[in-house]
């Protein structure tokens, strides 16, 4: 979907509020169960409301190929992890978060607590992770990921925080901080716990935003939105909103290197991707004025964006804008005739904008008294019950207006 070939350093503030709730919060121990459909990255035009919809109609969720990525995971982001007592080399096990689902023990010693990486560099470590019963799943000699952007498993990103350099160590994780309960087909089973191996080979500073190449910054963008889609596919909205987050960080900063008119077009293409899926998120998660910030930011740059129109249309729904809403769908359907979704979406709407205004109605005759009249036949509900009496009151006031003044006349002359 080409952009409007704007420029690319003009992300609104406002998206950046969209980082509902920090990744370090407790709120995020609460995962939501229900799982979106694999079939598909994940569909950005569902209906939340009811199952039986068909969401066929609809496009798929903007993406690039699949990632590549070697490690995958997800959960609820944890508190940070607390800080050992005592010498790295020993030989006990470290109980990370304190409630024993999170341990780290140290095989081989490090290079002292001062080489330990810090959250926003890049780490490479060599990783392998067994089931419980020690068969071997995965193996990657050197895996690179960027330090607490939930770029792996939550229980790896952790305890890496908490080695040193050239150390070895032993990480036992419950499903929660991994694969959770959907597992990772085909190795990984549901609900399995894990064993890792991890050594720490280096940790240097991730790249400087400003020096990246176009390519470059479009590849980064590309790789924390793709993570996104991999969260919302397991229903982590948060950790989804955090990963789009990241990505329009990228792609909205500034930039000391001149790029060609083509990779800004693309990286404004990422820019709306990244802002129709956060906005996905955000509706998932009812933050609906993070959500119409998110759709307003597309629909600035591509008027005729269907998915924006259509979740604009949904958030002003929620929020009992119907009035609103509906000439939204109406303009999303216009630009697809065909698609159920927002047919069924619509059709909704405006039978509870009916509903909504009979409501108001029937309120309205009540306030004002006038409680018998929905009876009366259609050309006989204009007039009141209140008519009469009120052309009596305007009638005598008239006349006695007029006696008044008659009597001044009369009085002057004499």
């Amino acid at each position: 979907m080409a952009s409007g070939g704007e420029g690319v350093d003009d992300i609104s503030p406002d998206w950046a509020g969209a980082s509902i709730v920090d990744l370090t919060s407790p709120e995020l121990e609460k995962a939501n169960p229900s799982l979106i459909d694999s079939g598909e990255d994940f569909e950005v035009l569902d209906n939340d409301e009811e199952g039986d919809e068909d969401l066929s109609g609809l496009p798929p969720l903007e993406d690039v190929p699949p990632s590549k990525t070697k490690e995958d995971g997800t959960g609820d982001a944890p508190d940070a992890p607390a800080q050992e007592e005592g010498s790295e080399a020993t030989q006990e096990w470290l109980d990370v978060l304190g409630s024993g689902l999170l341990k780290k023990k140290v095989l081989v010693a490090g290079h002292g607590r001062e080489s330990r990486p810090v959250k926003g560099q890049d780490v490479t470590v060599r990783l392998k992770t067994m089931l419980e019963d020690g068969t071997v799943v995965e193996e990657d000699p050197k895996l690179t990921f960027t330090l607490g952007d939930c770029d792996v498993i939550q229980g790896l990103d952790l305890c890496v925080q908490l080695m040193e350099m050239g150390e070895t160590a032993l990480i036992i994780l419950d499903a929660k901080y991994c694969y959770s309960p959907q597992g990772k087909s085909p190795d990984i089973p549901p609900g399995a716990n894990l064993t890792l191996e991890v050594e720490l080979l280096e940790a240097r500073d991730a790249p400087d935003l400003e020096l990246l190449s176009g390519k470059e910054k479009i590849e980064l963008a590309n790789r924390k939105r793709e993570r996104g889609n991999f969260h919302y596919q397991r229903a982590d909205y948060v950790l989804a909103i955090n990963s789009y987050d990241i990505a329009l960080k990228v792609v909205g900063s500034s930039s000391k290197v001149d790029f060609s008119p083509e990779e800004e077009t693309e990286l404004m293409d990422v820019k709306v991707k990244c802002l129709n899926n956060l906005a996905a998120s955000q509706l998932k998660l009812d933050h609906y004025e993070a959500a119409l910030r998110s759709c307003n930011q597309v629909l600035a740059q591509q008027p005729d964006n269907i998915k924006a129109l259509f979740r604009k249309g949904k958030v002003l729904a929620q929020q009992g804008e119907y009035s609103e809403a509906i000439p939204i769908l109406k303009a999303a359907l216009k630009l697809e005739p065909s698609n159920k979704t927002i047919h069924t979406e619509l059709s909704k709407l405006a039978r509870k904008h009916a509903d909504q205004k009979s409501v108001e109605t029937e309120m309205y005759r009540k306030m004002l008294g006038n409680t018998g009249t929905s009876s009366l036949p259609a050309k006989c509900k204009d007039k009141s019950s209140w008519s009469i009496p009120w052309k009596w009151l305007f009638g005598a006031t008239a006349v006695a207006l007029g006696g008044v003044a008659l009597s001044v006349v009369i009085a002057a002359r004499n």
